[in-house]
């Protein structure tokens, strides 16, 4: 059968997560009910990831096979007017039946936005902390996260994982207008993971910790010994990196 990427983004804040479950409202849920209504085949998806609730994606794909013929080209279109407005498929591609959305990503990107000023208009993306942070001795141990491998520390607990390792290749804080944004980039990412790194390293930028207090944290390999875990709104995957995948493609 054919197998197809899509891409797409979300807002999460009315989503139980990305990925499908019992009893709850989830973004798989709602993209395999509409892809199945259009194509007129039962759809289910393979995701790159999964992102917790309320978490948001500005990119973000999955992957599925069907083997029946539907029109490709208001494929975009189409779906976006029969899904909710706080979802978007913006690309569908065809790619070689053994491309995996997830296991052939080679990278992804998380940022984390921070406010320093209360904003209604905005309050579904970003965590609000009136506290002003000491951006240059975070990025100071931004290099610890990118020589360091196993992030135990950070990953929820009771997560069933084989390993904790990760390569993360970029880790750093900008200022923005009303706040702060954290980016990190690696090849894979542990559950709650960034937003546990992101709540320690507040902890540093308050001057509640020091860089060498971090490193002692990175190699306690104990949830416990590291900070709180900071609000989901903030959180958001921003993109995914594949290598020469894609193939025919129709976009939005």
């Amino acid at each position: 059968m054919p197998r197809y990427f899509i891409e797409f983004s979300y807002d999460g804040s009315s989503y139980h997560g990305i990925q499908k479950q019992p009893n709850s409202l989830t973004i798989q849920e709602v993209l395999e009910i509409n892809i199945s209504k259009y194509t007129g085949s039962d759809i289910n998806l393979t995701l790159a990831g999964r992102t917790d609730a309320g978490v948001h994606a500005k990119q973000m794909f999955a992957h599925f096979d069907i083997d029946s013929v539907f029109n490709q080209n208001n494929f975009c279109r189409s779906l976006n007017m029969m899904i909710p407005k706080d979802i978007c498929i913006s690309c569908l591609s065809t790619v070689n039946k053994d491309s995996h959305a997830r296991f052939d990503a080679i990278n992804r990107t998380y940022e984390y936005f921070i406010g320093y000023e209360k904003d209604p208009f905005n309050y579904k993306f970003l965590y609000y902390l009136k506290d002003k942070l000491d951006i240059n001795k975070m990025n100071e141990s931004c290099l610890r996260l990118i020589n360091h491998k196993n992030f135990k520390c950070f990953s929820k607990s009771n997560t069933d994982v084989k390993t904790y390792v990760c390569n993360i290749e970029h880790a750093e804080w900008v200022n923005t207008e009303n706040g702060y944004r954290f980016s990190i980039r690696a090849n894979r990412f542990l559950r709650n993971m960034v937003r546990s790194i992101v709540g320690t390293m507040i902890e540093i930028g308050t001057y509640k910790i020091t860089d060498e207090d971090f490193q002692k944290i990175l190699d306690s390999e104990d949830r416990r010994e590291a900070g709180y875990s900071v609000p989901a709104s903030g959180l958001f995957l921003s993109s995914i990196t594949y290598k020469n995948i894609f193939e025919t493609s129709w976009k939005k």
